[in-house]
């Protein structure tokens, strides 16, 4: 296993401090997590930044849970191992300042050296957005997923609710999946639409490769009315990746927490919550994946009144922010 695995080799005769951090990232430019050759990675330029904050040769991290190409993640829990000590603040502002704009260090926190933020997690959450649309995305054009055909969101649910629970998910595993089980505890599914705009949200104690956007591409299969919602049970039943729909794009993909406890002051917090302790606040990044115009409606009232201007009505954008992204109540739920 590799030193990037195991992200805490430690220098003979040197004692260090384990810090995690939270990262955020636009994945779309980027090959995935992992470190690669091509460099490309965010990893590669996390370490990168963290070695030139630190001015020492190399720096080895690891992560809550690897991201595919093109992935985006809000809340990515990341440890590593430093000769130097530094305050929270301090790792947020130096480390950014050696990274390229669209990857973040949103908070850092000093835990125990028995810390790992993989083997530490309890559980790890992810989101999907798709934009249903007749027209392909622009403005926000690899931030979500589309689909062009109508959606039946009680269909989706419905085949989405036999996944919970403890399963064998071979039938949703890549190929090049090197994880030891496929058996894994699916928590909680939950789709919700606003507007044009749906929300997947999965939560689990973990995730095969490619798992979320091969139940993507049969949720939607089944969604559009190509396949009955009790398909998803004969897939899962099937063991057998062949049963199942194509994986789906991972634009839309978003990893929002990787759920860690730790000991801070005695007591056993969250880390993915730890931005709260630094001082300032910080936004609820593990809630809402954000799109361009998330908080924009039409509003089609008469701006002069209730009568209309030869039989036209005038249109105009309004903010709506006390309505959080994709969050509906009532219908569409």
């Amino acid at each position: 296993m590799s030193t990037h695995d195991l992200g805490q080799s430690r220098p003979a005769g040197r004692d260090l401090t384990r810090v995690a951090l939270g990262i955020s990232y636009n994945g779309r430019p980027y090959d995935g997590w992992q470190s690669q050759p091509s460099g490309n990675t965010i990893q590669d330029k996390l370490e990168r930044a963290l070695a030139r904050f630190l001015d020492i040769p190399d720096v080895n991290t690891l992560c809550a849970g690897r991201t595919d190409a093109g992935v985006h993640g809000l809340n990515q829990v990341v440890h590593f191992d430093s000769p130097l000590e530094r305050p929270a603040n301090a790792w947020v502002r130096g480390t950014n300042s050696f990274l390229p704009p669209d990857i973040a260090v949103q908070w850092a926190q000093k835990v125990s050296p028995g810390f790992h933020a993989r083997a530490s997690a309890t559980g790890r959450r992810y989101a999907y957005v798709l934009l249903e649309s007749p027209v392909r995305p622009s403005v926000d054009a690899g931030q979500v997923g589309w689909v062009f055909r109508p959606l039946q969101h009680d269909a989706m649910q419905t085949a989405a609710n036999t996944l919970l629970g403890e399963h064998d998910f071979t039938s949703f595993r890549a190929s090049s999946c090197q994880a030891h089980s496929p058996v894994k505890t699916m928590r909680r599914i939950q789709i919700a639409r606003r507007g044009a705009y749906w929300r997947f949200e999965f939560e689990a104690s973990a995730f095969l490769h490619h798992m979320i956007r091969n139940i993507m591409g049969c949720l939607v299969a089944i969604g559009t009315g190509n396949r009955p919602p009790s398909w998803m049970a004969e897939v899962l039943a099937s063991k057998s990746r062949d049963a199942a729909a194509p994986t789906f794009s991972p634009d839309g993909l978003y990893f929002l927490a990787g759920w860690s406890t730790i000991a801070v002051d005695g007591t056993f917090q969250r880390l993915n919550s730890a931005g709260s302790r630094l001082g300032h606040a910080l936004p609820d990044v593990t809630n809402e994946p954000p799109h361009p115009y998330q908080d924009l409606w039409v509003d089609t009232r008469d701006r002069r009144g209730s009568g209309s201007v030869r039989g036209c009505r005038r249109h105009r954008f309004r903010a709506v922010p006390a309505q959080p992204a994709l969050r509906v109540a009532g219908a569409g739920r």
